[in-house]
């Protein structure tokens, strides 16, 4: 916990929780002589004040023996939260909040961070006598989402909570943070009052456009002008400070220049200011870091959300809050939209119709995962997209938008896609799970809708924010010219969407049309023809979704076919879209329109696939395979301490790893000479296999030789490579030659902003030719591993291809599970190759093992509410 970290409260505010220190001790007595006799006898039962101060002096003192954790509110000591070990798994658990701060969740907050240490430190059950009358309290530990137990003691209830982490306190503390982060921005994103700090009179200054942006877009509440140089600006009365305001303000626009920015947060924090949108420039992006970590150390004391610095600003088009520098008002939608960059921003906001628009600058604090959970309940908005340059929490995005994605559709471009990361030594698995394929695992198994660039995301946001989800695949293709109807029916095909017959007698057309699917009702069909045409496609059970193809100015004109398009996509519960050749936009604000049918059909293929993701069920919780994690964390920290910098492990290593873990690898006898070779394979037994040890890809230096029969014939090979390799060879391993089989490679790697990454493919000599590779996020069970081994192109060698018997794929997916579970609980295992792994129809067993380690700290627990 080192410093401590900040966290959210139930109100929307801020707390900062870290350890007790021996310091505190005069902040402690401060505490109890604000509580109440009363909050001191439930806490403490007798003795009043008088017992809690002799208690304060003994948790601060050197004897003590307890964990504890404080709480500070606008840098005052509020809370202190304690378990003592009793020596048989047990600990007692006491609490005691400062009166003021009862009913905003800080209780509830700390004693989960304690249950979790608790548990991290062995203890297995939380004790806690409670008066019976002390009902916040007996509340509190029965909804905390661990189970609980009681008895009746004279007054008091003797209640044990089991430490044990359990799925209930997981969505527990899911749902209390979902709620605390709604909360902290809906006075942000919804403000009562305004205030604009650095207005100008000066039309051309960012100042002067925010507030003309604020009034001009009609906001409802007091706007503020703060100017200490001018009394009146844009007809409302300026003030000097924000201080001087005749009214609370809820959200501040800075727009003074980067020098001042730090006094005006000061201001802001005793002015009680909820949020701040900081759009001045020259902080972390112009070498400045530490400036914006100091006025997010301010806004965190006050209990301020901080949007920026160096940001466009926040538009919520439902609430008329143009807070921004924009040039123009953005128009009136659904989709809620986060932007990292002010030009891509800019360039969005002409073509897509917004609920919300949030620039996040440099992210000094509010993030694309705030706003996945405020707009996740706001009922303005149906669809999130995200432009991202970098994440800050990757892996609570993931769990975020997982669950976000179930209720509305997200969509992500994100920069920066190529640039892998340099190393001198690569395995297969690090070679190709490079950060950008980190990003696509970590979105895909959450649901999230990755695009390619930002025109697909206007288009693919267009029809989403319009049109219902298509039920399946199946495309109806309508229009008036038989050139693009084919173009989009190719598209379809190569999109995987169908393009099927549809019933005789469906569509009702002149003699010359081509009805059956595309219909091509030709260029002289009429508005009414091509309306009466959609609405029979989107009406019959044997298509999903409904593209209107349309060449103007043939027909009727192209106002009056829109028109007519709008009409016949007006009752549809299918997805009705449409191709006019030539044309971006959205008809009537409901059908979205597209200039050619490509991007069409690539917007109704993300929709069909996000459709599928939404309808299967949540996976079920599998318990993690056994493992024994304390000898694993020896054999690594053991390893880090003789090479500080880290590296490869040594063959005999690398397989005690592994076997703590259960994985099923070959054995392998090291040996440092030809003689030594030659007596392991009579050990081992014949045929054998002599790999060489120090260089990466062994194949590619003619390190490995295969079906060695004699143990002459293995110590000939070994002089060999010898000879051949020099001085690079550091060994060899000698292994029974295994019957043939399926090869495969099972790999991972630990990224420090990612975490881990699994991946599985072809294994062998061709893994990286063939690239046939599938990549997920931990944890993997076996049920997800089964669905990861069917992604690859490979798979069906594995269930009998041609006659040939089945693999054992439960086998193989037991040791996805357990490389999973090894790179979730070690993360120093920075790259890791199982290959090949032989799949054999009884066994899949590792022949080849290479494990690199390398020093890193573990991650946060997620369960661990806190603040970036």
């Amino acid at each position: 916990m080192l410093d401590g970290y900040d966290v959210l409260l139930r109100d929307g505010g801020i707390a900062h929780l870290r350890r007790l220190r021996p310091g505190d001790r005069e902040a402690l007595h401060e505490l109890v002589d604000r509580s109440s006799e009363r909050s001191a006898y439930l806490r403490f039962f007798t003795g009043g004040r008088a017992t809690a101060h002799a208690y304060m002096d003994r948790v601060t003192g050197p004897e003590w023996a307890g964990h504890a954790l404080v709480a500070t509110v606008r840098d005052r000591l509020v809370a202190v939260a304690e378990y003592i070990p009793a020596g048989d798994g047990s600990a007692d658990l006491a609490i005691l909040l400062d009166d003021a701060v009862h009913g905003n969740g800080l209780g509830t907050l700390m004693l989960e961070h304690l249950a979790v240490n608790a548990a991290a430190n062995g203890v297995r059950t939380l004790v806690a006598d409670v008066l019976a009358e002390n009902r916040p309290m007996i509340n509190v530990l029965r909804d905390l989402g661990l189970d609980t137990t009681h008895e009746f003691a004279g007054g008091s209830l003797h209640m044990v909570v089991d430490a044990r982490v359990t799925p209930r306190l997981r969505a527990e503390i899911e749902a209390r943070d979902h709620a605390a982060e709604r909360a902290s921005l809906d006075r942000v994103l919804r403000p009562r009052s305004v205030a604009v700090i650095g207005a100008s009179r000066d039309p051309s200054s960012v100042g002067h456009t925010a507030l003309r942006n604020l009034v001009d877009g009609g906001f409802a509440g007091p706007v503020y002008p703060v100017n200490p140089s001018a009394g009146e600006i844009a007809g409302l009365t300026a003030y000097p400070s924000v201080l001087d305001a005749p009214g609370p303000v809820d959200l501040a626009i800075v727009a003074v220049p980067a020098q001042h920015v730090l006094r005006v947060t000061r201001d802001c924090a005793e002015a009680g200011v909820a949020g701040l949108i900081v759009l001045t420039s020259g902080f972390a992006e112009a070498g400045r870091p530490g400036a914006e970590v100091e006025i997010l150390r301010v806004c965190r004391g006050a209990g301020i959300r901080l949007i920026g610095p160096n940001c466009l600003g926040v538009v919520n088009s439902h609430a008329r809050l143009n807070a921004s520098f924009l040039p123009v008002t953005p128009t009136e939608g659904r989709v809620g939209l986060v932007s990292q960059s002010g030009a891509v921003a800019a360039a969005l906001l002409e073509r897509l119709d917004v609920s919300m628009f949030v620039s996040v600058g440099n992210k000094a604090d509010v993030s694309g995962n705030d706003l996945l959970e405020y707009w996740e309940d706001d009922p303005d908005t149906d669809v999130v997209a995200l432009y991202l340059e970098s994440f800050g929490n990757p892996r609570k995005f993931a769990r975020i938008a997982g669950r976000v994605g179930r209720k509305k559709p997200i969509l992500l471009v994100k920069s920066g896609r190529t640039g892998a990361g340099d190393r001198a030594v690569r395995s297969h698995t690090a070679a190709a799970a490079t950060p950008d394929v980190a990003v696509d695992a970590l979105v895909r198994a959450s649901g999230v809708i990755r695009l390619d660039s930002v025109h697909e995301l206007i288009d693919t946001a267009r029809l989403l924010s319009t049109q219902p989800l298509p039920a399946g695949r199946r495309v109806a293709i309508v229009g008036n010219s038989g050139g693009p109807e084919a173009m989009a029916a190719d598209a379809c095909e190569a999109a995987g969407l169908s393009v099927p017959e549809l019933p005789a007698g469906l569509i009702e057309a002149r003699g010359n049309a081509a009805v059956g699917n595309p219909v091509d009702l030709t260029a002289d069909a009429s508005a009414a023809e091509l309306g009466a045409a959609i609405e029979a496609a989107a009406g019959s059970d044997a298509v999903d979704a409904v593209l209107v193809v349309y060449t103007p100015p043939f027909g009727s004109g192209l106002e009056k076919t829109r028109e007519a398009i709008a009409a016949a996509a007006a009752g549809s519960a299918k997805p009705v879209l449409a191709c006019v050749v030539g044309h971006d936009g959205v008809i009537d604000g409901r059908v979205p329109s597209y200039a050619f049918p490509e991007q069409a059909i690539k917007a109704l293929t993300q929709a069909a696939r996000y459709a599928e993701w939404r309808e299967r069920p949540l996976p079920e919780h599998e318990e993690p395979p056994a493992a024994d994690v304390e000898s694993a964390e020896e054999i690594v920290r053991a390893h880090l301490h003789e090479n500080p910098d880290g590296g490869w492990l040594s063959p005999a290593a690398a397989n005690r790893l592994l076997a703590c873990y259960g994985v099923d690898v070959a054995e392998a006898v090291p040996v440092h000479d030809a003689d030594a070779a030659a007596e392991a394979a009579g050990r081992v037994g014949l045929p054998a296999v002599l790999k060489v040890t120090g260089p990466v890809h062994k194949s590619d230096v003619g390190g490995v030789r295969l079906g060695l029969k004699t143990a002459a014939d293995v110590r000939d090979a070994y002089q060999d490579m010898s000879a051949r390799i020099g001085a690079e060879m550091t060994g060899a391993i000698v292994q029974r030659m295994l019957p043939a089989g399926v090869e495969i490679i099972v790999g991972g790697v630990n990224y420090p902003t990612f975490g881990p990454l699994v991946m599985v493919g072809m294994g062998g000599v061709t893994a990286d030719l063939l690239a046939d590779r599938a990549f997920r996020v931990p944890p993997v069970g076996a049920a997800a591993a089964r669905e990861l081994i069917g992604e690859l192109r490979c798979a069906p060698l594995l269930y009998g291809y041609r006659g040939s018997p089945p693999a054992d794929v439960e086998a193989l997916s037991g040791q996805i599970a357990r490389i999973s579970r090894l790179l979730e609980d070690l993360p120093q295992v920075a790259e890791l190759d199982l290959n090949p792994v032989i799949v054999t129809p009884d066994d899949a067993a590792a022949v080849d093992v290479r494990i690199r380690v390398a020093p890193a700290q573990a991650p946060p627990s997620p369960l661990l509410r806190r603040m970036r």
